[in-house]
């Protein structure tokens, strides 16, 4: 049987925006250094107002801007609210999902982020378990790998389908652990590794 969603969220939900920016060609320097101060010091601002939790760089192509960043608001359209003020919005295309709350989940700023390990975003698609304790050892698993600093948060995307954000000292490390986990067999795995933002809130701390 599948773990119970938790109860209904209440007040602000958290939401996974990946921010792309395309410059346009014939921008000069002075411009795009300006935008991008102001972008730095709006981002300031929402941290201080809670609106955003983490912003991180995933791997980036040659000329390309991408950011990562986990978002709270009460709603789809306060988000965009929130995103359409932003100063690189002008050039940029936001894409926002959602993120339901996972029985599972640390918590925001229960975990330690460790500025010797990496961290990554892991989307997990789960088959269908034969195994009725394995929900079970799954929760404790979690609960063992957040004291350990490893799983900072984790998030349904949909029934069987779950994002989180882990740590480990390297891939093999992260890998290790992924594959020691009573879900395993039955997962489908995707890996991101992430770089903190400049303006990432724990870079500020």
């Amino acid at each position: 049987m599948w773990p119970p969603a938790p109860p209904g969220q209440s007040g602000n939900m958290e939401y996974l925006v990946t921010m792309v920016t395309r410059v346009p060609d014939g921008t000069s320097e002075q411009e795009v250094d300006d935008v991008r101060a102001r972008e730095a010091a709006n981002t300031a601002r929402l941290v201080t107002r809670g609106k955003m939790l983490r912003l991180w760089r995933p791997p980036l192509g040659p000329g390309e801007w991408r950011s990562i960043g986990v978002f709270t608001a009460g709603d789809a359209d306060e988000l965009e609210t929130t995103l359409a003020g932003m100063p690189l919005r002008v050039w940029r295309t936001d894409s926002a999902t959602p993120l339901g709350e996972h029985p599972n989940d640390p918590g925001p700023g229960t975990v330690k982020v460790r500025p010797d390990w990496t961290e990554y975003l892991v989307t997990l698609d789960v088959g269908e378990p034969d195994d009725d304790e394995v929900f079970e050892r799954e929760a404790e698993r979690a609960r063992e790998l957040a004291a350990q600093g490893h799983l900072e948060r984790l998030w349904r995307l949909g029934e069987r389908r779950f994002a989180g954000v882990w740590q480990a000292a390297d891939p093999a490390e992260l890998d290790e652990i992924l594959r020691a986990l009573p879900l395993a067999k039955w997962l489908t795995i995707d890996t991101v590794p992430l770089t903190r933002h400049p303006s990432d809130p724990e870079e500020t701390r």
